[in-house]
């Protein structure tokens, strides 16, 4: 069954609007508020034939619950997110070019929405996430995602490691990022069945994730850090696949 939530921020209505115009069932717009853009976005939902309501500053802020809003607000049936039994046709139907990202714990909403956004820039297979442990795909994360949230497969797992056996009994190679890892990220061949698994913030990948995995591989960091964000090192993994899948 699908779920109905809200999106904020003008980008991600925005987008909604665009890419998923079917889904969208109100608008919210901020009382007395004159910004063009916003004027842009009712007329397009007006024409469409979505409700549109003008409520207090109080209310979006409610609905928004800490996120920017920006003066506008979408209530959205948010698409289906997928479990475990989908992995198999997911896959198969990629035709042996599968790529597939893991997220194992990634707590912060707009890292997640930056990831959503990279992978379905990079056209992921699907991006599987575990249920606990991790932030869910919340109103933060849809507008941090600019409506990529709603235009992937989003595989959302009670066992990650479980989910991760199943992949790999597809023919899915698992490359798990770690730091110590002593094999260089760009020199593996990345045309095939790929997933990509990267750990969240802080510890990066849990234990039992890291022994899953078929091998643990690192970016190569010739600066003076010791990890890059999840959502820049998830940006740097797939294009690198997408690059070397564009060249096969």
């Amino acid at each position: 069954m699908s779920k109905t939530s809200w999106i904020v921020g003008i980008n991600a209505v925005a987008s909604a609007l665009e890419h998923d115009l079917a889904h969208v069932r109100e608008l919210l717009l901020e009382s007395g508020a004159k910004n063009p853009r916003l004027a842009a976005i009712e007329s397009e939902a007006r024409d469409c034939g979505i409700p549109v309501r003008r409520v207090s500053t109080q209310s979006l802020e409610g609905i928004a619950g800490g996120a920017r809003h920006q003066g506008v607000a979408a209530r959205y049936e948010a698409a289906k997110l997928l479990d475990e039994k989908d992995l198999k046709g997911l896959v198969e139907g990629a035709a042996g070019r599968a790529l597939v990202l893991v997220l194992d714990g990634v707590q912060d909403p707009h890292n997640l929405g930056a990831c959503l956004r990279s992978a379905a820039a990079a056209g992921v297979t699907c991006v599987v996430i575990p249920k606990d442990k991790a932030v869910g795909v919340t109103a933060t994360v849809r507008k941090t995602s600019a409506g990529a949230a709603d235009r992937i497969p989003l595989v959302q797992v009670t066992n990650l490691a479980r989910a991760l056996r199943e992949l790999k009994d597809l023919g899915v190679w698992l490359y798990g990022f770690a730091g110590t890892a002593g094999t260089s990220f760009y020199s593996l061949d990345l045309r095939g069945n790929v997933g990509l698994v990267l750990g969240g913030e802080g510890d990066g990948l849990r234990r039992l994730t890291a022994e899953t995995c078929d091998q643990l591989v690192r970016i190569p960091m010739p600066g003076d850090m010791e990890s890059l964000n999840v959502s820049v090192a998830a940006g740097v993994a797939l294009f690198e696949a997408v690059r070397q899948r564009g060249a096969a």
